[in-house]
């Protein structure tokens, strides 16, 4: 399959699709970080196997086949194995994927404010030093020399400055981790083509407000018949994930994280309210408008974002 737009930064390459086997009915689940990607993952996994009781863990299950701290034939040797429906987790907007009419594309959108805070705090929960351990074993540092930043970013330590850093950066999308234009871009991308038969574009508001009715909406769109949907939506619930973590939260098999729990922070909409005034908002606000249109941008965040627009 074709790569139409590389993305490639120390993290993922989103050209190890390169030579992977479609089946007909494989599911790919591609989300910015920290917009619901692993709680989307668990509701496919609820739907597609009807209980929350799982063999291995559920990276294993539905591993992120661009992170570079796994080798790329070991990600396709445990898919091919898998007699089970598939569903594959990815960071990469939708031009950077090989495009297959058998395929399912799932993304999520979350308010970008949200994704700011839990970002922060899922960057102090990441131990970086074993992190780049796993890339060097997996991938070879001296690979990936052309992407590797000369030094780590300073992080503000103030919340709010850490906000803007995230916010007003002007890296472009595939070369950082995170951040407001990587988050928009890719999300943008779904929404272009969200009308397309393959393609369901969910929001992670919604999946708070209504999680069965968003998980009997996404079997519909799959074509799997469940009449326990009531049922399974309690294993998908925040605290249920939680108490799970050494076997739901990404990369427990190889841990990268100072706590596997603290992965699911909070999961609550509008953290940033203690964070952004009025005249934050605004400023916030003509940020967005540079990067992505209204209609989307209103979609995104649930209404206009400034006070009086």
């Amino acid at each position: 399959m074709e790569i139409t737009t590389r993305y490639r930064s120390l993290v993922a390459d989103n050209a190890r699709w390169e030579g992977f086997r479609f089946r007909d009915d494989d599911i790919i689940i591609s989300t910015p970080p920290k917009c619901g990607t692993t709680w989307t993952q668990m509701v496919c996994a609820l739907l597609i196997f009807g209980t929350p009781d799982f063999d291995r863990p559920l990276d294993l299950i539905s591993p992120w086949l661009e992170q570079t701290v796994r080798s790329k034939d070991a990600v396709f040797a445990d898919l091919e194995a898998q007699t089970h429906r598939r569903f594959i987790k990815s960071h990469t907007p939708f031009d950077g994927l090989p495009f297959d009419e058998r395929v399912t594309y799932i993304a999520v959108g979350r308010d970008p404010r949200d994704v700011a805070v839990s970002m922060a705090h899922h960057f102090d929960n990441m131990d970086l030093d074993r992190f780049l351990a796993l890339i060097d074993a997996a991938t070879g540092l001296e690979t990936l020399a052309d992407v590797m930043p000369t030094e780590l970013p300073v992080q503000a330590t103030d919340l709010s400055d850490r906000f803007w850093q995230w916010a007003e950066g002007d890296t472009m999308p595939g070369q950082s981790i995170s951040g407001l234009p990587f988050t928009l871009h890719h999300l943008e991308t779904f929404w272009g083509v969200r009308e397309s038969p393959n393609v369901v574009l969910l929001h992670y508001q919604d999946l708070r407000d209504d999680l069965v009715g968003e998980m009997t909406r996404l079997a519909a769109r799959l074509g799997i018949a469940r009449d326990d949907i009531n049922a399974l939506a309690q294993a998908a619930s925040f605290t249920a994930m939680r108490e799970r973590a050494a076997e739901v939260a990404p990369n427990t098999t190889e841990p990268i994280w100072h706590d596997a729990t603290a992965f699911f922070y909070a999961g609550t909409s509008g953290q940033w309210r203690d964070l952004l005034g009025d005249d934050d908002l605004r400023r916030y606000a003509a940020r967005v408008a540079e990067l992505v249109p209204q209609d989307f941008a209103e979609w995104l965040h649930r209404g206009p974002i400034a006070p009086g627009s």
